[in-house]
């Protein structure tokens, strides 16, 4: 399968795997959260939870700190607000033909992940 290029698709699909929206669930719920905490809410193991992290750190969702040997996460700001942007994109309308799109939509920004 092509790796997706479109930072929209990439920021999507990071959110659309059961476990990574349970972990980003729990970050908009209590802020930041050690790693080795994410094992209780998802059912998996720390490796696991591992790749899921990075998987959503790639996609620019969210931003680590390493403290000790420990790195907690939170949710980016930017993220949450450009998936808020993109849903708001999407919308019924009686006012446009099918197959139509609407006039005037400004590209948003794209996030580089930290």
């Amino acid at each position: 399968m092509k790796r997706q290029t479109d930072p929209d698709v990439v920021l999507l699909q990071a959110a659309a795997d059961p476990t990574r929206l349970a972990i980003l669930r729990q970050l908009s719920a209590e802020g930041e959260i050690c790693a080795c905490d994410f094992t209780a809410c998802c059912e998996v193991s720390q490796p696991t939870v591992s790749h899921h992290l990075k998987v959503l750190r790639d996609a620019g969702w969210v931003a680590g700190e390493r403290r000790g040997t420990w790195i907690w996460y939170s949710l980016r700001p930017e993220a949450v607000g450009r998936f808020r942007r993109l849903a708001g994109e999407i919308e019924p309308t009686q006012s446009r033909p099918a197959g139509a799109l609407r006039s005037g939509r400004q590209p948003l920004d794209v996030i580089q992940p930290r």
